[in-house]
């Protein structure tokens, strides 16, 4: 695949995900990710942004603050 904004390669890798939502950071590492060789964008495939969502959606109602979650420990 290449990349949508400057057509580079898209290798696949293992990144964290940080979602800052206002009263709390949520830090989801090891996350399945394309991310282009060439500029570092990343994406992530409809089924790892759904299980993403879940998984903030579950954490964000148990913890103000920060939470760590291993993304293959949460799938």
């Amino acid at each position: 695949m290449t990349c949508l904004y400057c057509k580079g390669t898209l290798e696949n890798k293992l990144t964290n995900y940080i979602a800052d939502l206002g009263n709390s950071i949520i830090v989801v590492r090891d996350v399945p990710t394309q991310v282009c060789t060439q500029c570092g964008e990343k994406s992530y495939d409809y089924h790892v942004s759904v299980r993403l969502q879940e998984i903030i959606n579950q954490v964000k109602e148990l913890v103000s603050g920060i939470a760590e979650v291993t993304y293959s420990d949460a799938a």
